[in-house]
Formats: structure tokens, sequence, C-alpha cells
């Protein structure tokens, strides 16, 4: 039995987590969880699961919460309580599904407590990932990756070399307007830009995919993850979503992992790893009836925040962070309907040029430089 600590639960990422946990309950066991404002979808939570620890963002839900249930269960809130549940005592496990740079500090304290990591947070390495992966190494502690992009190419290197790694292929679909010119972008709507062709996600990653930020963002990730040089790293345009990604090897032989779109894979291999377990309810993939697959090359100056993304992480110290607060920032607003969507990339832009990176930073550094951005994009607003 693994126990689990599970970081955003009521999230695109948490609630398909809860599934797998549902689905396998003699494998896993959830003892702790933390939550934005769902209240209501925490109660049902607490009450399918019966968790040991509970963590709520606000303290007036904490006090409700708290006088509403059994003793039996310790509640938390803020970003201590994000830290309790990331480090408590009983967990095997974390599961980072929460959203933005919130989920870095709840990361280290993980990795310092020697949790397995199952991470879903891509900012946890965009903003530090230095930091990170140098705590995940002293404390030889695994870094299991959630994203699928991540999950195939790290299916794909078990039993591999790093020194045979020639180069890393990450799919992506294109987003909601992958047939669409930046002519044709100018006035988009937030409902149609959340809306997805392949895969079902929260509203930001929905518009990062839409941006390709989202593919930036993966390639600064697995620069992390895999030690792998930016210049080993490309994005394949993919509509169909069955390839997830691809590792060729010097010898010329490309691995690559396929399955049909469904989060719940890459999420129940972190877990089980280095098991698998059948997937209930899983649609099998039948390229028989797909018949064909289709690939394209990414126009970097169609999708400027992939090109955004490639640079900040070449030149690495705080532009990553930088790239990450503006973004988060920037598809806040659009969402929020103040700016348009092309106006996204245009202030992750001047945020970058604007910012004198700071090199090896430490994370008061990288607090600070994140906090000096979210400002400047508000200022813009």
């Amino acid at each position: 039995m693994k126990y689990i600590s599970l970081l955003g639960a009521t999230g695109s990422i948490g609630t398909q987590t809860l599934d797998v946990i549902r689905n396998h309950s003699d494998k896993f066991r959830l003892v702790a969880f933390s939550i934005g404002k769902n209240i209501e979808l925490a109660r049902k939570i607490i009450a399918e699961f019966s968790p040991e620890l509970v963590s709520v963002k606000e303290r007036t839900d904490y006090e409700s919460l708290k006088a509403e249930f059994s003793s039996n269960i310790r509640f938390s809130y803020g970003d201590d309580g994000l830290v309790e549940v990331a480090a408590y005592e009983k967990t095997d496990v974390v599961v980072n599904a929460v959203m933005g740079s919130v989920g870095l500090f709840p990361t280290l304290q993980a990795i310092k407590a020697k949790k397995t990591i199952a991470l879903a947070n891509k900012e946890t390495l965009v903003t530090a990932g230095h930091i990170v992966m140098e705590a995940a190494k002293a404390n030889e502690v695994s870094i299991l990756p959630v994203d699928s992009e991540h999950s195939a190419i790290f299916q794909c290197l078990q039993g591999e070399k790093e020194k045979n790694i020639e180069r890393l292929i990450i799919t992506a679909s294109g987003g909601s307007f992958r047939d669409k010119s930046r002519e044709e972008l100018k006035d988009v709507t937030v409902d149609q830009a959340l809306n997805h062709p392949n895969w079902s996600m929260g509203a930001k990653i929905t518009i990062d995919s839409a941006t390709m930020m989202n593919k930036g963002l993966e390639v600064i990730e697995a620069h992390w993850l895999f030690n792998v040089p930016y210049e080993k790293i490309d994005v394949l345009l993919h509509r169909e979503s069955i390839i997830h990604s691809l590792v060729e090897f010097r010898d010329t032989s490309v691995k690559a992992q396929l399955g049909t779109p469904d989060m719940r894979v890459a999420i129940q291999y972190a877990l089980s790893y280095p098991d698998r377990l059948s997937l209930t309810s899983g649609h099998k993939l039948n390229l028989a009836e797909i018949r064909k697959l289709h690939f394209e090359e990414m126009d970097l100056n169609r999708f400027v925040c992939l090109k955004l993304a490639y640079e900040a992480g070449r030149v690495g110290g705080t532009m990553p962070t930088v790239l990450n607060a503006a973004n988060e920032m920037a598809v806040d607003a659009f969402l929020n309907r103040k700016i348009s969507f092309l106006t996204i990339d245009e202030f992750v832009s001047k945020a970058l040029e604007k910012h004198h990176m700071i090199n090896h930073p430490d994370l008061d550094t990288i607090k600070m430089v994140d906090q000096e951005t979210r400002a400047y994009i508000n200022s813009l607003l």
C-alpha cells in the first residue's frame, strides 16, 4: 500500500488522481490533500476517502470544515498547510498538481522529507530547476513526471543509458488555434481558446496550449528532468495526440510512447512505478481505426511563446522565472477579458526584455524576481 498526499485535489489532474486511487484502493490510500476554494468538492473527497490531513486556502474554510468533521481529521490552511500536506509523515508519494509557482516551496519541503515526487506542476522546475534537482539528488529522492509528454520520455528511457540519448522529441497537439494564422488570432475569444481539440484540462493549461507556452514550459522541464541540453530537445506538431513523445538514440533508433489521450495513464504510472496496473475504463489504442498519424515542424514565428521559452531556457538564470510569472499574469488577464489573446506573448516578451538576468539565483532571489515580474505585468494592465 502506498500512502498518497495530493496537492491540488480539485483541479483536472487532482480529480483524475483521485480516480486512479479510487480504482486501485488496494494499492493506494489518500492520506492528505490540499484544495483551493472548491469546498463542496472537498467535503465529498473527505467523505469518500477519509484522509487524515486536509489543507484549504482560506482560514474561514479551515474553521468551517474543522467544525463540521470528525476530530480524527487534522485541518490546516494557507501556505503552511500546503507544506504540511507535502511533508506529511505517513506519505510515500506526493502528487503535486497545483497550478503555478505556488507549487515550488511545498515540493522542496517534500524532497527534504524524502518523499517521492509525482510532479504535474511544471512551474516548479521552470522557476527553480537547478535548486529542485540538486535537492532531489542530495536527498536521494525520485521525481516522477506526470505530464503525458515527460511520462512518455521517462517510459522510453527505461533501461537506457543517458549517454546514448541523441534527442528528445516532445509532441504538441497545436491547441485550440493550430490552424489559424497570427492575423486570425487578433479577435479570438476566451471560450474559443478554451475549446481544446484533444485533451480535457484546466483553463490555464488550455490557454497555454493555445499559445504553445505549455510546450515551452515542457521543454524547460524536460531539460531539468532528463539532463539534456536545449539544442537536443525538439517540439513536433502531432495533431492526434497519440504519440506522446519520442526519444532518438545515437544509433538512430527512435522509441515512442503511444496511447489514447488520457492523463490517468501518466498519473497511474507515476504512482505505480516501476510496476504497471490495469487502467479501469481506459480506452485501448486501435491503430487500425486511426490509420494515419500526422506530423509537422513547429513554426516559431507563429508560436511566439514557444520561441520565448527556448530563449529564456537557453539564457537560464532568472529568465525562466520571469517567463513563467509574466505568462501566469497575462493568461489570468486574458481569462478575465482584460487583454486580447495576442497580448499574452507581447506581455511576456516585454517582461523578458526588461529583466536583467541573475545567474544561479537562490530561492529568495527567485521569489523576488517572481514578485517584481508580476508587479510589472500588472502595471501594463
